[in-house]
């Protein structure tokens, strides 16, 4: 178990969108709005527990059974959004990923290669009846991708530093619209400023994503887990969505100098995080 532990880390970050009742066709609506009435509704630390839970049967489950009923709920000014888990369809694309982050004998003694392969064979299947299928959450280990900080602004951020019973949280919320238009506007200033490559990339995909939804939706940027593996102070202090945007401000009037410290702050702030990891 402690291999699995160490593998699906509880040091997660989400890029989530609450999308309002309106934008879901019935029943699934009239499913959700009862849902937003319970008091008992799970948090993001139960799904990393239940996911974790699959993992620990011999063999394991990687991929749930059943797609999840559960969903994040947010009240924005009177009007309820949701957030779906749709845990099986992330557990899915998340097997395509994990390919590509760990080693070839860990990968297999952690979830067998014929599991994989089924796995992805009900995924083939599953995609012929839904082809339009997509995730409200994308999921990162061990960072916040730089593309992220780019849909947000430093004054959306919101800390509580938590307690002893509660976890510290850090997380920014903004409307759907704003995120599009930053997402534009960024990628305007890369295009003019450097050549193709990540951080490009991967703007593009995220601004893709973001246009599968309702345009009345809100997109959430949450540290989640990661609050755990920041030094003492380090939470407090983190302004990376204003080095993010500062940087892009910079690229815009061409001012590369400024641009560069921008980067070289938001490099520094995360040396920790990424020495910790390698070190996991």
């Amino acid at each position: 178990m402690p291999k699995v532990s160490s593998v699906i880390v509880p040091y997660a970050t989400y890029l989530r969108v609450y999308e309002p009742l309106a934008a879901f066709p019935e029943p699934e609506r009239s499913h959700w709005a009862r849902y937003a009435r319970r008091t008992d509704r799970p948090s993001y630390q139960d799904e990393l527990r239940r996911a974790l839970a699959d993992l620990a049967p011999t063999p394991p489950v990687p991929v749930p059974v059943h797609e999840s009923e559960d969903a994040f709920v947010l009240d924005a000014d009177g009007v309820l959004c949701v957030c779906p888990w749709r845990t099986r369809l992330r557990g899915w694309q998340a097997l395509s990923e994990i390919a590509e982050e760990l080693p070839p004998p860990v990968l297999d003694a952690v979830l067998p290669p014929v599991l994989r392969r089924q796995a992805a064979q009900d995924y083939e299947r599953w995609l012929t009846d839904n082809p339009d299928a997509r995730p409200w959450i994308r999921t990162a280990t061990w960072q916040v991708p730089i593309n992220w900080f780019v849909l947000v602004s430093d004054d959306e951020r919101e800390y509580d530093k938590g307690s002893a019973d509660e976890a510290p949280v850090l997380r920014y919320r903004t409307p759907m619209v704003q995120a599009r238009r930053r997402v534009a506007r960024g990628l305007r200033a890369l295009k003019e400023a450097m050549d193709e490559g990540p951080l490009i990339e991967g703007l593009v995909d995220v601004g893709r994503w973001l246009e599968e939804f309702h345009p009345r939706s809100y997109v959430e940027l949450d540290y989640g887990g990661l609050v755990h593996a920041l030094p003492a102070g380090a939470l407090e202090d983190d302004h990376s969505a204003a080095d993010v945007a500062e940087g892009i401000a910079a690229l815009r009037r061409g001012d590369g100098p400024a641009a560069g410290a921008a980067y070289g702050r938001l490099v520094e702030r995360w040396r920790s995080v990424r020495d910790l990891r390698s070190a996991n």
